[in-house]
């Protein structure tokens, strides 16, 4: 059994701290999953479009997977910045999903051993105390607010359609043997559907945020999820995470993305950045 392990403790934005912790789990020899935490070096573009989050869960023969996870998160946390969206999050995040989509879709048509590969999307948008989401496939995102925890997310799966129809129950749709099967992904086909919008949530001091694969929630319940996170400083909360579903069985690759409002400036600047600096004259319009 090869052994995959990667994490970063990213460096703390003014008022917000990310961790970002992948894994093989027990039984992948690659990992398919990406996780990605993004911001530009510009005060000014940083208040007009905040930071990226990201999970991207590849899936496709011959490491295509891998190959599709990687374009979903490159293309999209690059486009977002460079993309002239005129101070709409949503319409500039439908923007850079879909021109994802485009590519990932021609990769796998012009590309033999990339054929049939595609990948989940979910990202956030953290602009000042406001949070926007996109999302295809069933990667999760969460916010874990005084104790609480709710999915923003909802899986574009064929059992949460089964839950829609009132088929089964969500208790039941955890153990369906097709819970896995999913309807909507990433460089599938021409036209997907992606779900887009603004949290009615304010993110404030001490609130959490997390997107994950789903290597995780597999294994944990929402309750077990919030368990971990509100009773750990954040990287080990992350850690944690990886752990027990590597101990549940961890058939899946397992990716979080965790992020902490923090209400202050951190007192040391690291010096290893995520920072990317974009010009503003290079904002491009996407039809």
């Amino acid at each position: 059994m090869q052994e995959e392990k990667k994490g970063h403790h990213l460096p703390d934005t003014a008022d917000m701290k990310v961790i970002i912790r992948t894994d093989l789990g027990n039984i992948r020899t690659n990992n398919e999953d990406a996780g990605l935490f993004f911001r530009i070096a510009d005060a000014n573009i940083t208040h007009q479009k905040g930071s990226i989050l990201m999970v991207a869960d590849g899936m496709g023969g011959h490491q295509a997977g891998e190959v599709a996870s990687k374009m979903a998160t490159e293309i999209i946390s690059k486009e977002y910045f460079k993309t002239n969206g005129n101070g709409n999050i949503e319409k500039t995040l439908s923007k850079v999903f879909t021109l994802a989509n485009k590519n990932i879709l021609a990769a796998a048509s012009t590309d033999g051993s990339k054929k049939g590969m595609g990948t989940t999307c979910t990202a956030l948008i953290v602009a000042g105390n406001q949070v926007y989401y996109a999302h295809v496939g069933d990667s999760r995102a969460y916010v874990i607010k005084n104790k609480n925890i709710a999915r923003i997310t909802t899986d574009h799966t064929y059992v949460q359609e089964l839950i829609k129809t009132g088929s089964i129950t969500a208790a039941e749709a955890e153990k369906h043997p097709q819970r896995n099967i999913l309807t909507n992904a990433m460089g599938t086909k021409p036209q997907i559907h992606i779900d887009i919008g603004k949290c009615d949530f304010s993110f404030e001091e001490n609130d959490r945020l997390m997107i994950c694969s789903d290597g995780l929630y597999e294994y944990l319940d929402d309750a077990e999820i919030a368990g971990i996170v509100n009773n750990s400083p954040l990287q080990e909360a992350a850690e944690q995470l990886i752990e027990e579903a590597k101990k549940r069985g961890g058939h899946d690759n397992i990716t979080v993305v965790l992020a902490e409002k923090t209400g202050a400036a951190p007192s040391k600047p690291t010096k290893q950045t995520r920072d990317f600096v974009l010009p503003v004259t290079k904002e491009i319009d996407i039809p």
